[in-house]
């Protein structure tokens, strides 16, 4: 397969151009698409069923990637660029060859029944961490992720830290003034709404082991630095706690999560040997 057009060799190429604006969120808004980067995420992105609106590879991965270029559904979309010309389009210091676009309107929107498993994160800041948060939601079996702004899940750091977790998962960016009304919404509906706390904060907090995470759950996880914005802890209708060692204030929210997350399938499923 030969891909179309003539090699791109200038940085000053209306293409390249176009690629960096995805860099911000005004630009992604803008022309509709996200920029992911790196062989894992095409991949990820061919697993899902997505369609690639442009790529740009250098000939050294293209030698080294037949078989997955062999995999495209429009090969046309696909163009030769250099080293030099690749690393300019990117967010990423040694970028591994390949970049593509996405449309944005081809990524999972929320259904509108009523959830089962829903994670709930309030402006969270670190795109690392969102990352994180995005892949064990996806493991845990979340049906769909309500974000209260925060940082912006289509960023490429928030994609390459989730390894491709936010391609699959319905993920729905709400303003703040927003977020009260949906999930007092959940409730009505059946759906329990549960805030993660600290060991020592006031109130009637139990360890999360002790929950029955198989009913209907929304779990609300807040901010790395503030917590849970005080107008989301007062609807929340029960409060976990991760019971650790006083030798630290608090969990990293990401690793926090993971084992808030997974204690749903672990209940659905029971202890090994059980």
């Amino acid at each position: 397969m030969q891909p179309g057009s003539e090699p791109i060799r200038s940085v000053r190429n209306p293409l390249v151009q176009a690629l960096r604006r995805l860099h911000r969120p005004s630009g992604r808004k803008e022309q509709g698409l996200i920029l992911l980067e790196g062989t894992h995420l095409l991949q990820e992105a061919l697993a899902q069923g997505l369609r690639p609106r442009q790529l740009l590879a250098t000939p050294d991965w293209l030698a080294r990637h037949g078989a997955l270029v062999e995999r495209l559904p429009d090969p046309g979309r696909l163009r030769i660029a250099s080293p030099e010309v690749l690393a300019a389009a990117a967010t990423t210091g040694h970028p591994d060859g390949v970049l593509l676009t996405l449309e944005s309107a081809d990524l999972p929107a929320p259904a509108e029944a009523t959830p089962d498993f829903v994670l709930v994160l309030d402006r969270l800041q670190d795109p690392g961490n969102l990352g994180t948060l995005l892949r064990t939601a996806l493991a845990a079996g979340v049906e769909q992720v309500w974000l209260s702004e925060g940082a912006d899940p289509l960023q490429p750091k928030v994609l390459r830290a989730s390894s491709g977790a936010a391609l699959a998962l319905p993920i729905e960016r709400l303003a703040a003034t927003d977020l009260p009304g949906r999930l007092v919404a959940a409730r009505e509906r059946g759906v329990q709404l549960v805030a993660a706390v600290v060991p020592e904060a006031g109130g009637a907090a139990q360890p999360y082991w002790e929950l029955d995470w198989c009913r209907p759950t929304a779990l609300l996880l807040g901010n790395e630095g503030a917590g849970l914005a005080p107008t989301l802890a007062r609807l929340a209708d029960r409060r976990v706690t991760i019971p650790h060692s006083p030798a630290v204030e608090s969990l990293n929210v990401a690793a926090a999560a993971a084992l808030l997350l997974l204690e749903r399938p672990r209940q659905a499923h029971g202890r090994p040997g059980a």
